[in-house]
């Protein structure tokens, strides 16, 4: 079906057509604005991808100050905060789920956007009329589905409750230009397009749209498009909130006194439990944790764990943006969600080390342990407090130790930051 121009437009005289110029101008307008801040919520969802890269010096020049602006005030922090696992990998089944399901639904979306997208620019350039083939035969927006469902891919993939809250918002945005998009259309094309609306929905097909309209309290169109934008944004950060709770109470955590230490693979659970006591015992150790007041956090990592800069500044062959292996980690990253944080490793856990007094020692058992002051407004009386969004966690030093015979083979202090400076990273 093609859409065609009426007959009364085939011919306008040259005052016309200059007044349709002009109102084009002005709805470009707001229409550019949206679209700008559209790109900006993915520029900001894809920081994970720009920081592993080469260009994360230039990002972040820009972007880190807003970030810590935020950070400054406990009533804008959590927005720099993440809400799901990110350095730690999911403990259990359900938070699994939630991940892969963050890289099925980015990449559905993606793909459903890039069809769209070759249709309606197929059409355009063969000359076929407006794209109502496909997807477009159901839903009049699938290319705006695709970038939310692209964009709520992302907000799992990279967790920080910046990114779902603008979710949020990008969706309202895509709605606010799909009804200008028909506003336009149904001047063009009135009866045809109107037709078209009535056996199609605007970002789902028609019978669950109308399903959705009958669960509603009003008969007004804008009143329940408000209600529904708002009620999407309450989900989206008050669902992310639910998953942050949820994921610190899942933590794989051992504690005795002040001291807490988070095993960065589940797994290794059982090895804090029965050498984590001793561990603390060593010489060297507890004149490292001496002088430090209050609570004290422990990463329990593998030795070569890919992510540790996240926590502390390791070093810099930990700094990944240095790595130049940005491609490969964001097809892990995407496709494979766990790997990089278990299997990756299973290829640096072989060979030898040399311990502090000589010994050699199997790399396989050696486990790298960060530790880091807590600082917190009151009491923690709970573990998973050290995980709160106002607690300040600050990296103190670095013990590599062979883990089966309890070896310490290094132990250095760290600087205050991590390994990307004062950007505010994931805590798990």
């Amino acid at each position: 079906m093609k859409l065609r121009k009426p007959n009364g437009l085939q011919t306008p005289d040259k005052k016309w057509l200059l007044d349709e110029e002009e109102e084009v101008r002005l709805m470009n307008q707001p229409k550019a604005i949206f679209r700008g801040v559209i790109v900006l919520y993915f520029v900001i969802g894809l920081e994970i991808l720009i920081m592993i890269s080469p260009a994360a010096g230039f990002f972040y020049a820009a972007f880190n100050p807003f970030l810590l602006s935020l950070a400054q005030s406990s009533a804008t922090r959590w927005l720099t905060a993440f809400f799901l696992p990110h350095m730690v990998s999911p403990p259990d089944l359900l938070l699994k789920t939630v991940r892969v399901a963050g890289s099925v639904l980015f990449v559905v979306g993606a793909i459903g956007f890039f069809i769209c997208a070759v249709q309606v620019y197929y059409n355009k350039f063969t000359r076929r009329g407006v794209a109502l083939g496909g997807l477009y035969s159901r839903i009049r927006h699938p290319q705006y589905l695709g970038l939310m469902l692209t964009g709520l891919g992302l907000s799992i993939l990279w967790p920080r409750f910046l990114v779902a809250a603008l979710w949020a918002v990008m969706v309202a945005l895509y709605y606010l230009l799909a009804r200008d998009e028909e506003r336009r259309m149904l001047r063009q094309f009135e009866g045809e397009y109107r037709e078209y609306m009535n056996r199609s929905g605007m970002f789902l097909p028609n019978e669950v749209e109308a399903a959705i309209r009958r669960l509603l309290p009003f008969r007004n169109s804008s009143l329940r498009a408000v209600l529904v934008l708002l009620l999407l944004a309450v989900c989206a950060v008050s669902g992310a909130f639910a998953l942050r709770r949820y994921t610190v109470s899942t933590l794989p955590l051992w504690s005795q006194g002040r001291v807490t230490a988070l095993a960065i693979l589940p797994n290794d659970l059982t090895m804090l439990d029965h050498r984590m006591a001793p561990v603390l015992e060593m010489p060297e150790i507890k004149e490292h944790m001496g002088g430090t007041p209050g609570a004290i956090l422990v990463y329990f990592m593998p030795k070569e764990y890919v992510m540790q800069g996240m926590i502390a500044d390791t070093g810099g062959e930990w700094q990944l943006y240095k790595r130049h292996h940005t491609f490969a980690m964001i097809g892990d990253w995407i496709f494979h969600p766990f790997r990089h944080l278990e299997d990756g490793h299973a290829a640096m856990r072989h060979g030898t080390g040399e311990g502090m007094e000589g010994h050699t020692v199997g790399a396989g058992m050696v486990r790298r342990m960060v530790f880091l002051r807590v600082e917190a407004q009151s009491d923690l009386p709970d573990p998973a407090d050290l995980f709160g969004i106002n607690t300040r966690r600050s990296p103190l030093f670095v013990a590599d130790v062979e883990i089966h015979n309890l070896v310490l083979q290094d132990v250095r202090d760290l600087p205050p930051e991590t390994g990307w400076g004062r950007v505010p990273t994931p805590i798990f």
